[in-house]
């Protein structure tokens, strides 16, 4: 689990930095925070809870 978020994350930054560069792409902006953010949830909570398991 801790892998997909890492994916997650990178995928989401890569998308915040073409979404950047191309503005006809803007919606990949969005998506960008959006899959951010949902990485930074699930690492809070497994932070928070002490689950360390998938």
């Amino acid at each position: 689990m801790n892998i997909l978020v890492i994916i997650i994350a990178i995928i989401a930054f890569i998308l915040l930095l073409t979404g950047g560069f191309v503005q006809s792409l803007n919606f990949l902006i969005w998506v960008g925070i959006v899959l951010l953010v949902i990485a930074a949830i699930v690492f809070l909570l497994r932070f928070l809870t002490g689950n360390r398991r998938v």
